[in-house]
C-alpha cells in the first residue's frame, strides 16, 4: 500500500439522506474523515424528519440533492444538462441510454424511483461533476452507493458513461429483491462489493461466483467512544420493575408483534417488567390498539422516535434488550441490526433472533440468548430466564460488550473501507 498516494476524493451516494435509521451510514462518513478521507455526498432525497442525528452536525461533507431534476418544472435546464453530458462522453452516453431503454427488469425489482428518474439523476450527477472539476480543478476519484438498488443504478450509470469507478455496499431487501440479472450487470463493473453479514456474502458468491475477489465483508461498526460499558448498573441489580428495552422501525422485518406476543407470555408467568420500545413506522397503530386489547399499558409503551444520542443514555438504564426480527413473505429482513451493536457495546445481555447475520454477532447462551424467528414460546422463556437470574445477565452483558469492541469497532472499519476505495487495483 502506497501512503505516499495523493488524496483523493470520494462521492457517496444515497437514497435519502440524513435518515434517522440510517445512523450506521453517518458513523461511517464520520469516521472516514476522522482518517482523512474527502468525502462529498450526493442524495437522491431529503427525508425532512424530525429528529436529526447529533452526527449530521459533525460531518464535513458537502450534501448534494438529486431529486430536483426530476420535476417537470427542470425539464428544460435537464435538456441543456444533457447535451453537456452527450456532448463530453457521447459513446458513454449512448451505451447508458440503451441500456436503460432495454432493461424493464430494472423497474421490477426493489426500487424507489423508476429506471429513466434514475438515468436523469446520474447525468445530473455528472453535470455536477464536470462543474466541479471546472470551478476547482478537483475531479471525484472514486464513487461509493450505499445500498444495491437506485443508488447503485447511479453510480453504474455514472461509471458507464464517464468511466468513474465505483463500489456498492449491499446491505438487506436492496440486495435479494433487486433482479439476479440486474444485480449482476452492477457487479460486473464494480470495484468492490461490500456487504455487513456472512449470510449476504454467501448470497452473492451464489449468484455472481465468477466475482468472489471483489466481495468484502466489512462489519457496520459501533463508535465505542459513545456507548460506555455500563458498570455496577441496573444491568446486574434486582429491581422491582426491571426495564425491558427495544429500538427498531416499526415494520414487519422487526418483528415487534412476536416481540409483543412473548412479553404478554412472561406476563403470564407471573413476571414484573417495564417494557420501553423506541421507534415509529407503519405498524405503529395496529402495536398500539394490540397492547390496549390486551391489558398490558401499564407494561409497554411506545416511545417513538429518539437521537441515538437521547438512547445512549436509555441504553444505560435498562436491565434487558430484546429485538426479534423476522424473514418477510417478500424476503425483506435485516443484516445485523445496529442496535443489538449498540446495546452489546454497554453491557446489555440480548434475546434475539437467528436471522441472516444475527448468528455471527450473538452466540446462544454466550453473549445473549438466540431462538428462531417467531419462537413466541422460547423468547418469553428467554426473558423470564434473565429477568430471574441477574448473575447471568451479567455474564452475558459482559461477553457481548467484549465481542462488540473486539470485532465491531467503527475506526477499524472504516479502515478497512478506505482501503477498498482509495488502493483497490480495478478490475477490468
Amino acid at each position: 500500500m502506497d501512503e505516499s498516494q495523493p488524496d483523493k476524493q470520494i462521492g457517496y451516494i444515497l437514497r435519502s439522506y440524513p435518515r434517522l435509521s440510517q445512523t450506521f451510514i453517518l458513523n461511517e462518513i464520520l469516521a472516514l474523515e476522522q482518517i482523512g478521507v474527502a468525502i462529498e455526498i450526493f442524495a437522491l432525497t431529503h427525508p425532512h424528519e424530525k429528529i436529526v442525528q447529533m452526527q449530521v452536525n459533525q460531518i464535513q461533507a458537502p450534501v448534494h440533492y438529486l431529486d430536483e431534476v426530476i420535476a417537470p418544472r427542470r425539464f428544460g435546464n435537464m435538456l441543456s444538462v444533457n447535451m453537456r453530458v452527450a456532448r463530453r462522453y457521447l459513446r458513454g452516453y449512448i451505451r447508458s441510454l440503451l441500456y436503460i431503454a432495454r432493461n424493464r427488469a430494472i423497474d421490477h425489482g426493489y426500487t424507489a424511483s423508476n429506471r429513466w428518474e434514475c438515468f436523469l439523476q446520474a447525468i445530473y450527477l455528472i453535470h455536477m461533476l464536470i462543474s466541479k472539476e471546472e470551478r476547482t480543478g478537483k475531479k471525484i476519484d472514486h464513487l461509493h452507493a450505499h445500498f444495491a438498488h437506485d443508488p447503485t443504478l447511479i453510480a453504474y450509470l455514472v461509471h458507464t458513461i464517464t468511466g468513474v469507478p465505483f463500489s456498492f455496499t449491499a446491505h438487506a431487501r436492496d440486495l435479494y429483491q433487486v433482479p439476479e440479472d440486474v444485480l449482476r450487470d452492477r457487479i460486473g463493473d464494480a470495484n468492490a462489493i461490500i456487504t455487513c453479514c456472512h449470510a449476504n456474502l454467501e448470497y452473492l458468491n451464489q449468484i455472481a461466483p465468477e466475482h468472489q475477489s471483489k466481495f468484502s465483508l466489512v462489519y457496520h461498526g459501533v463508535n465505542l467512544k459513545d456507548f460506555r460499558v455500563v458498570t455496577n448498573s441496573s444491568v446486574n441489580s434486582i429491581a422491582s420493575s426491571p426495564l425491558i428495552l427495544s429500538v427498531g422501525r416499526l415494520v414487519e422485518k422487526k418483528g415487534f408483534q412476536d416481540l409483543l406476543q412473548a412479553l404478554f407470555l412472561a406476563r403470564g408467568k407471573g413476571e414484573n417488567f417495564r417494557c420501553e420500545i423506541y421507534g415509529d413506522g407503519p405498524l405503529c397503530q395496529q402495536l398500539k390498539e394490540w397492547i390496549e386489547e390486551h391489558g398490558m399499558t401499564g407494561e409497554i409503551k411506545l416511545m417513538g422516535d429518539r437521537s441515538q444520542q437521547e438512547l445512549i443514555a436509555v441504553y444505560q438504564q435498562a436491565n434487558l434488550f430484546i429485538l426479534t426480527p423476522v424473514q418477510t413473505e417478500d424476503g425483506d429482513r435485516d443484516g445485523i441490526p445496529n442496535v443489538l451493536l449498540e446495546a452489546m457495546a454497554v453491557g446489555l445481555p440480548v434475546v434475539t433472533t437467528a436471522v441472516a447475520g444475527i448468528p455471527e454477532l450473538v452466540d446462544n447462551n454466550e453473549n445473549g440468548l438466540l431462538y428462531q424467528p417467531h419462537d413466541v414460546d422460547g423468547i418469553a422463556s428467554g426473558i423470564v430466564e434473565l429477568l430471574c437470574n441477574p448473575d447471568k445477565r451479567g455474564q452475558l452483558g459482559d461477553a457481548a460488550s467484549k465481542k462488540v469492541r473486539e470485532q465491531f469497532d467503527v475506526v477499524q472499519a472504516a479502515k478497512r473501507l478506505k482501503t477498498l476505495f482509495i488502493y483497490r487495483v480495478p478490475h477490468n
